[in-house]
């Protein structure tokens, strides 16, 4: 299979999905059997990415033992996993992960047979993004989120799975890139933080206090966009990778993707003219790369439309060539850079 099918294997999470379920799940495993084993009595935690390691370390504090299946410098999409890995997941006393990113990490987390696994993406509400996201008036719909929300844990059942009809074609379907919005990853941190409470009872009160912390961190983060958005020259970025959706709603920002959800994919000389005429209406001044994948795409743009080129992190993996040493610290680099792009005031 190619990177670029692989890409597109964006499948239709539930929205649904299910706190209640997920929770169901954990509280079959006894806090005996979870903090039993080799990692000196700690909860030994299998996250599938950067953004789901940072959340189990992050509220798991001292109490886990975090490995991660995608290590630093590896392109997420493109992880293949070996035996040791697969038999480690299933060893494992709590699997983290987001369903639709990896599909090689569904496949083997479903074939596992852990009980305590925990799906991102049931734990916030999805939308369906385009390869070219606008979110015009920026909080569009989120009014309605948390009751959707609420109704969701309410109504979630084994019945929402990938076939339920949430599939809008190759590039469409569920964005999965929802640590991109601070405020969707603090309502995911929250459903973390309360499963691990039930997987592990002995420690809720540190788990509690460790997800306050950093939901807390959180909305400081979604302040400082905000604010920092509030007045710019532009609304409109350009990237080669289409990740950006959710941030691009949430602060009344709009992404003009090159060539959809594959940043390696050669954009198409229509899309190159397309982008340029964007670019002088919106008055767009940068196209954005990262750091996991080629800038060939962007810098070919940049020369043909006369656009200036920066780094905008998807934040998928910290590598040493990451602007910061942790989630919060590169989502700070790509505020600074959105705001030099955008010409805020």
């Amino acid at each position: 299979m190619t990177v670029m099918n692989v890409r597109r294997l964006i499948p239709t999470t539930a929205v649904a999905g299910a706190v209640v379920l997920g929770l169901t799940a954990l509280s079959a495993c006894s806090t005996s059997d979870a903090a039993d084993g080799s990692d000196g009595g700690k909860l030994k935690v299998t996250a599938s990415f950067y953004p789901m390691q940072f959340l189990a370390e992050k509220i798991g504090g001292e109490h886990v033992a975090v490995t991660s299946l995608t290590k630093p410098g590896v392109e997420p999409h493109d992880l293949e996993l070996t035996p040791r890995q697969i038999g480690s997941i299933s060893e494992s006393d709590y699997v983290l992960y987001l369903k639709g990113i990896q599909p090689v990490v569904d496949d083997a987390i479903l074939q596992s047979g852990v009980k305590n696994t925990v799906d991102a993406a049931t734990l916030t509400t999805l939308e369906d993004h385009g390869s070219e996201v606008s979110g015009h008036d920026g909080h569009e719909g989120e009014e309605e989120h948390g009751h959707e929300e609420e109704a969701h844990e309410e109504e979630a059942h084994e019945e929402h799975s990938e076939g339920d009809g949430h599939n809008h074609g190759e590039e469409g379907g569920a964005d999965p890139h929802i640590w991109l919005d601070p405020v969707k990853y603090a309502e995911v941190a929250k459903g973390v933080g309360k499963s691990l409470e039930k997987a592990d009872p002995d420690h809720a009160a540190d788990y509690k206090k460790n997800t306050d912390a950093l939901v807390a961190e959180l909305g400081e983060l979604n302040t400082a966009y905000e604010t920092g958005l509030k007045n710019t020259s532009t609304k409109t970025f350009i990237t080669t990778h289409s990740a950006f959706g959710y941030l691009a709603e949430r602060y009344g920002l709009t992404q003009q993707g090159i060539a959809g959800i594959d940043p390696e994919a050669e954009p198409s000389p229509a899309r190159i003219q397309e982008i340029h005429t964007i670019a002088e209406k919106e008055k767009a001044t940068t196209v954005f790369f990262e750091t996991l994948a080629s800038d060939r795409t962007a810098k070919t743009l940049a020369k043909d439309t006369g656009l200036k080129t920066d780094v905008l992190d998807p934040l998928e993996g910290i590598t040493k060539k990451s602007q910061g040493a942790d989630y919060i610290e590169v989502m700070e680099s790509n505020l600074v850079a959105l705001q030099k792009a955008l010409g805020a005031k």
